[in-house]
């Protein structure tokens, strides 16, 4: 399917460091002929990203300091300790965490030399694992593959490799339209988090069924099926991964073995001091919002102040700052604050759009002049048809924002309500609740409203100087923010939580954070879910 992205390190370990440890007397020598260019530069990508995100202000003493390392400590371990920790993890997992030489010199390289790597990584973790975990229980996968994509593309959903597969989980483009994964000129759904994991799941599922063996499994997902099948021919028939490695391509004669190492690597990153870089967001903070007409990232950045580099970074899939109108809605996906501003200035955000860039969703070159008549209380807009729009002179915003709160020990309800100067009601209509009973560690939802009023002078300041060499058409003036409209559904037999979303055009995540205190897993018949 595709030749991407993975290491074979154990080559690149023989010439920078002589050679390779003694094998293990059970298991026969495994000659290594393995290059990790494509892997390598994907790690050097990712630690150039890291100075430019995440280096300004970084406090990692502090944290060093609590776990009882000197700074800069690199901890070194036996084989003995590897081989005890890569037997825990097969304890609790369906993988084979084979605990051989080549496995053991995969590990203690990323461990010694890619370390910031590995740092980075946990940090990009925070905004895409709980992501994966949801998509790979919904198809009753082991979570363990979430590992998969780090060695795939270092966590970065724009990563493109020289033989073109992209995203996340690197598709090829035919593999990628074979699994719903759509292109145009404006969209590659290969860079869209949700509908690429959900893709990688199906593909992965699919390999697993055919050879019953998550090592083979991930080897086809790198070199694809038919290259497993004639390594297993020239093997004489043998069916697992370390038998046919030699037969393999070179690339995916690392692949199995950089798994087992990030996946080690990452489980045990506190015993190797190593602390995740702190991200700019976390999955949970995130929120959806599916527009009605084609937006400019340029007009939501007017708006809510919302630079569009960092929409773009949180919206890999649109190759371009337009977001197209289709059916079904295309969606953004940005922090919790900035969506819910959003929606309140839903309607004004159209209306910009509409006021900036017309109906053709391209910049005109003919000249207009936009003045405010203060006698008439009117914008007036000058170009080949002289149009007039009614404005207010002030306008109130509202922002509608969320934050959780985690019930403790000795609280109730009412006294939660109280501590947010909201009403008992409001609380059990956010968090759908029936009773006013709540558990301690649950997450309730609390919302609150901020009303600014905000001199449309300088919101039309704003709009003109983003006017020029552009020829708006008549628009009417930015609607009043709307109020939150709840719906809510009643589980019926047969209900899933997947099917649920999809019935009412949801994502599980939004699904889910619309109802953090319900477990996808634990819904029951007549139980009610907020759906919007």
């Amino acid at each position: 399917m595709k030749r991407f992205g993975s290491i074979l390190l154990l080559l690149f370990i023989c010439l920078n460091s002589g050679a390779l440890l003694a094998q293990h007397k059970q298991k026969p020598p495994v000659k290594d002929t393995v290059s990790g260019d494509a892997f390598i530069r994907i790690v050097d990508q990712s630690l150039n990203l890291y100075y430019t995100d995440f280096a300004k202000g970084l406090n990692y003493d502090s944290i060093i300091d609590a776990l009882d390392y000197e700074a800069g400590t690199v901890p070194v371990f036996t084989d003995e300790d590897y081989c005890k920790r890569l037997a825990k993890l097969n304890q609790t997992s369906s993988f084979g965490f084979d605990c051989n030489d080549v496995a053991l010199a995969t590990i203690k390289f990323f461990a010694q030399n890619r370390r910031n790597f590995a740092r980075i990584v946990l940090g990009r973790s925070r905004l895409y694992f709980d992501l994966y975990e949801e998509k790979l229980a919904e198809y009753g996968l082991p979570l363990e593959l979430k590992y998969l994509s780090v060695i795939e593309s270092g966590l970065r959903p724009q990563v493109k490799s020289r033989t073109g597969a992209l995203g996340l989980w690197q598709f090829m483009y035919a593999t990628g339209k074979q699994y719903g994964l759509k292109e145009d000129s404006y969209i590659d759904e290969r860079m869209d988090p949700v509908k690429a994991t959900d893709a990688a799941c199906r593909y992965l599922k699919k390999l697993y069924d055919i050879y019953g063996d998550w090592n083979l499994a991930l080897a086809a997902y790198n070199a694809g099926p038919g290259n497993i099948n004639k390594a297993i021919r020239r093997s004489g028939g043998k069916r697992t991964y370390w038998e046919i490695r030699s037969y393999l391509p070179r690339e995916t004669q690392g692949y199995v073995p950089n798994f087992i190492a990030a996946t080690y690597l990452l489980t045990y990153h506190a015993e190797h001091n190593l602390l995740p870089v702190e991200p700019k967001i976390h999955f949970y903070q995130l929120d959806t919002l599916c527009l009605n007409r084609g937006i400019h990232m340029q007009t939501i950045e007017k708006i809510v102040s919302w630079p569009v580099e960092d929409i773009q970074g949180l919206n890999p899939v649109y190759k371009t700052s337009y977001i197209p109108p289709t059916l079904p809605r295309q969606c953004l996906t940005g922090p919790l604050e900035k969506i819910g501003l959003l929606v309140s200035l839903e309607d004004s955000l159209y209306a910009l759009e509409q006021f900036i860039y017309g109906s053709g969703g391209i910049k005109s070159p003919l000249p207009t002049d936009i003045a405010v008549d203060s006698e008439n209380n009117q914008l007036v807009i000058s170009n080949p048809v002289n149009n007039a729009i009614d404005v207010p002179k002030t306008k109130v915003v509202t922002t509608i924002n969320y934050t959780y709160h985690k019930v403790k020990s000795g609280e109730s309800l009412g006294s939660i309500a109280a501590q947010y100067n909201v009403a008992i009601q409001d609380l059990m209509n956010w968090n759908n609740l029936t009773s006013a009973r709540i558990m301690v560690g649950n997450l309730l939802k609390i919302q609150t409203r901020v009303s600014t009023t905000v001199e449309n002078e300088e919101y039309i300041k704003a709009v003109k100087d983003s006017m020029e060499n552009t020829n708006p058409v008549k628009t009417p003036a930015p609607a009043p923010a709307p109020g939150v409209v709840k719906k809510y559904y009643t589980i019926r037999s047969g209900d899933t939580f997947s099917r649920i979303a999809s019935k009412h055009g949801i994502t599980i995540g939004q699904l889910q954070r619309l109802n953090p205190e319900i477990s996808p897993n634990r819904i029951r018949i007549g139980q009610h879910l907020r759906v919007k």
